[in-house]
């Protein structure tokens, strides 16, 4: 995913509402950026730290930055919540994640009962519907999730146990923003509940696959699966 517009370079003074960011840019003016990220941000705050801005042109907004990644552990995090589900939209259409290649017909938000899901894909002889989360916490050379407790994420588990019950294949998917870690696991200690439902639609049959993102001031591409520990 290629940024559309050139992306505006800073510094983050602090992060606070959860959606509000205050950057210091290049010239010292000082910025409200938008953060869309409602979790802790765990492991990807640092005050100080450089940040890239994508710059809003909309007269209904009243922030007219949105902030996309910062830089921490000498690689660069993309913090933007909205990105994961394009990446893995495109990825998918394109073939480019090994266990979700062959679909014919890939959409965005399409409901199943009372839930919508991210991606709905299909072909000759499948359907699927997949969830998409956005992963950027780190301990030690894992990613985890969630960072904060996530009953909407709970939610969506259960959903997708339905989708497998109806015979359609269901997949959680995880975007891990971040270049410096090698697995992908649960945070059992911020949210035992998500875990404990995690656990329990694998059982049912539900699919987890987490790919890693490297993200640049020009675009973010995912590059590789990561190896799964739960």
């Amino acid at each position: 995913m290629k940024f559309e517009k050139k992306l505006v370079k800073g510094k983050l003074i602090r992060r606070y509402k959860r959606f509000l960011s205050d950057i210091e840019l290049e010239n010292g003016e000082q910025v409200i950026a938008h953060c869309t990220n409602s979790g802790s941000m765990k492991t990807c705050l640092e005050e100080g730290a450089d940040v890239y801005l994508s710059p809003v042109n909309d007269p209904k907004r009243k922030t007219k930055f949105t902030w996309e990644m910062i830089f921490i552990n000498n690689a660069w995090i993309g913090i933007n919540t909205m990105v994961p589900n394009k990446l893995a939209y495109d990825a998918i259409s394109n073939g480019e994640i090994d266990k979700l290649r062959g679909y014919t017909n890939v959409r965005r938000e399409v409901k199943f009962g009372d839930s919508r899901f991210d991606i709905y894909a299909e072909n000759d002889h499948e359907k699927c519907f997949v969830e998409v989360k956005n992963v950027t916490m780190k301990v030690g050379d894992s990613a985890l999730f969630p960072d904060a407790v996530s009953s909407r994420g709970r939610k969506h588990l259960e959903t997708l146990i339905e989708v497998k019950k109806s015979g359609i294949r269901a997949v959680m998917l995880y975007v891990v923003q971040r270049m410096d870690v090698e697995f992908f696991g649960l945070a059992e200690d911020i949210d035992p509940a998500y875990a404990s439902s995690l656990r329990k639609a694998i059982k049912h049959g539900v699919e987890l696959i987490a790919v890693q993102a490297k993200a640049s001031p020009e675009r973010i591409q995912i590059v590789k699966e990561l190896e799964v520990k739960y």
